[in-house]
């Protein structure tokens, strides 16, 4: 690191969290932008934390203040504020873009998921009248699909937005040996990440019920935390699946890679707002094809029939199928495999993500805008 790089503060959630945004900081912390940048990170949020509700309170009044200090003692160009567009966030992170604006710090506002901004005001003249002045404050808007792209452009069409996907270090995926099923004709599903009802992880599970019901042999592991842990056993253990579900919790780095070499699918049919979800990422490079839902950025990375199913949302049965069919078809499960991995090395790798950032950090911090990444 060079003493006189431009120090960068990121505000995201814990970075040891199970959550999209704490692997993205880890991702971005990983990569040769902290070499070209001083990266500072700045914990907001819930996740991560045990603490009171007064702790809570007390830290939601005086986090803003504690964000202007920052700023001013590291002397930041700018602040890269990670948020996601929906009521909670977008009042709580208005008053950090407000005073890393105040402090004079350039503004990077990167959204995660959501809603839409047209979902989000719900027809209000008032709500939109707000949004749209809010996302004309930050110097550059990223988000990380081509849909929200156009509906941020469609409110703010005068606006800095750009999308830059999500990028991971494929190189330990490439790497990965697979193990193979034991016995050989099992499917061994895997899902890695939060535990929301919103995940579809209900669905998952009664599928997974129903497949078996018709004898087709597959097991689930299921890693992650979170609000719907202890339902989701409950659920599992009310469909008989004792023998067949694995609740193992957080998983990370070589475990995290193990998991994946076990298994032959993740399930994965969301209805959350979702963004680009690094979990498929993850199980793409893996040679891990998915069942997902085609929601939020899912379409711009996974092809039905080539990297995996989709199913509708909602639709254990859907799942059934799908969990039926990549069971009895294992040529088409190893093609998908090697079309996965090929796919996210070609346009989804970490060298990829940091140099966009890299590219979009000097530019903001030169105000000089033709250049942006990600603007087709």
């Amino acid at each position: 690191m060079r003493p006189n790089n431009p120090v960068v503060i990121v505000l995201g959630p814990s970075r040891a969290a199970v959550s999209g945004v704490s692997t993205h900081l880890n991702v971005l912390f990983g990569s040769h932008l902290a070499r070209d940048f001083t990266l500072s990170h700045f914990q907001v949020g819930s996740e991560g934390r045990d603490e009171s509700a007064a702790a809570r309170l007390l830290r939601l009044l005086t986090s803003p203040f504690a964000l202007a200090a920052r700023i001013l003692a590291e002397q930041a160009a700018i602040v890269h504020l990670n948020t996601s567009l929906n009521r909670r966030a977008y009042w709580r992170d208005l008053a950090y873009l407000l005073v890393a604006k105040l402090c004079g710090a350039r503004v990077i506002y990167q959204v995660h998921g959501g809603a839409l901004p047209r979902e989000f005001v719900a027809g209000s003249r008032l709500a939109a009248t707000l949004l749209r002045a809010t996302l004309t404050l930050p110097d550059a808007i990223v988000l990380l699909t081509q849909v929200a792209l156009a509906a941020y452009r469609e409110l703010v069409p005068e606006q800095r937005v750009v999308a830059l996907p999500n990028g991971i270090d494929v190189a330990p995926y490439a790497k990965l040996a697979r193990v193979p099923a034991e016995p050989p004709a099992t499917l061994r599903l895997v899902y890695v990440g939060r535990l929301v009802r919103s995940k579809g992880l209900r669905e998952a599970l009664h599928g997974l019920a129903l497949a078996r019901a018709q004898g087709v042999a597959a097991s689930l592991v299921v890693a992650g935390s979170g609000p719907d842990a202890a339902p989701l056993q409950a659920c599992a253990q009310q469909l008989g699946l004792d023998a067949a579900v694995r609740f193992v919790g957080p998983v990370f780095d070589a475990e995290k890679l193990a998991l994946y070499g076990q298994a032959d699918a993740l399930v994965f049919p969301t209805w959350h707002a979702e963004g680009l979800p690094y979990a498929l990422l993850e199980s793409m490079a893996a040679g891990v094809p998915a069942i997902s839902t085609p929601v939020a950025g899912i379409p711009d990375v996974m092809a039905d029939g080539v990297h995996g199913l989709f199913v509708p949302q909602h639709d254990a049965a859907a799942v059934c199928r799908a969990i039926a069919r990549l069971a009895g078809d294992r040529a088409l499960l190893a093609d998908m495999s090697t079309a996965c991995r090929q796919r996210i090395a070609g346009g989804y790798s970490i060298e990829r993500l940091a140099g966009d950032f890299s590219r979009l950090y000097w530019a903001i911090c030169a105000g000089w805008w033709a250049g942006l990444p990600g603007k087709s």
